[in-house]
């Protein structure tokens, strides 16, 4: 039997469930090690399925680049929130209803498959409007957007994320371009992917998990998408968020665990103790002197950072008026 103190974070879940960009990959590279963890994870039984909000590529060209980068992929278990929101107006609208596309061929093909009719214009009088990120969205078809809203056509997006990590940095995402039309609707869309409930339940009936672990890079989807659901999240530093945004988060936007990247999986899961003013994790300490945490220990390492920060974010999280800020500048090898 193995010992409690050297069982790996994954140990306690039946399932994985992956965020891409930034977790699995970033851009046309896959992140350090992560092919390796993943093969493992399918090794010992334990479900896996990736679970992006990038509504722009379809289901199989995200099969063929994730097996392009060595990942055991198909199209069972991929969920974009492009398949959840097509799934979800098929549900609600008539049978060819017309709903007018702000995203790419790929969803404008998946709404057609949901039994409805993609448009482009306004004036072909949708009765729904669904936005997506595209990368080569057109102007123009904002305008149809916000035409078709003003005219009584209801407001859909798949995800709202403000922005998307890639190899060479972050760049503007779904997000943008729904803010481009908030600016002149009054409202906002009704949203299916992370963080809202419709991705995480859809998931979750994929695998079948009855405990299932979700790993991200993003806290305002990933990890609040987690909470939401009620299920547990690994945080990793591979992608768009970092030790600043993690010790700012409040109550329902904090993660379970946090790990360089997937490979903390396998590894035995971090843990910290609090007491007082007084939280150590591993070998690291932090304390509260006056209103700000000092760290009393040497972080040297990507490992005894980690340890460092979740120390910090702990203290932090039980006494929000420290100031973390000198703390969290030595950890230099931390995004």
């Amino acid at each position: 039997m193995t010992d409690a103190a050297d069982a790996r974070l994954m140990d306690a879940y039946d399932a994985a469930l992956f965020d891409l960009d930034g977790v699995i990959y970033l851009g046309p590279v896959a992140v350090p090690g992560a092919v390796e963890v993943v093969a493992e994870l399918g090794a010992t039984g334990k479900g896996v399925m990736f679970v992006s909000n990038n509504a722009a590529p379809s289901p199989d060209t995200v099969v063929t680049k994730l097996q392009r980068l060595g990942f055991a992929a198909e199209r069972g278990n991929v969920l974009t929130s492009a398949q959840v929101a097509a799934d979800a107006l098929a549900e609600v609208l008539p049978a060819g209803s017309k709903v007018l596309v702000a995203g790419s061929a790929s969803l404008a093909g998946l709404i057609a498959e949901a039994g409805l009719t993609p448009v482009a214009s306004a004036d072909d009088e949708p009765v729904a409007v669904l936005q997506g990120y595209d990368p080569v969205l057109a102007w123009p078809l904002l305008d149809e957007v916000c035409l078709a809203i003003a005219r009584g056509a209801i407001w859909y997006a798949t995800n709202d994320d403000a922005s998307r990590p890639t190899d060479r940095g972050l760049v503007p995402g779904a997000g943008g371009m729904i803010a481009a039309v908030g600016s002149v609707i009054p409202g906002t869309p009704t949203t299916f992917g992370k963080p809202h409930r419709p991705m995480m339940a859809e998931a979750v009936r994929r695998t079948g998990a009855e405990r299932p672990l979700f790993v991200g890079d993003r806290i305002d989807t990933d990890i609040v998408g987690a909470n939401n659901a009620g299920m547990d999240s690994l945080m990793v530093f591979s992608g768009a968020h970092g030790k600043h945004d993690l010790i700012a988060t409040g109550p329902g936007e904090r993660p379970s665990y946090i790990g360089a990247d997937i490979g903390a999986l396998l590894q035995p899961p971090r843990r910290a103790n609090l007491t007082g003013q007084i939280a150590s994790c591993d070998s690291q300490q932090a304390v509260a002197e006056e209103s700000r945490i000092v760290l009393t220990t040497t972080p040297d390492s990507v490992t005894t950072q980690l340890d460092a920060l979740w120390a910090i974010a702990v203290l932090a999280w039980s006494a929000p008026y420290l100031d973390a800020t000198g703390a969290l500048e030595l950890l230099d090898l931390l995004p």
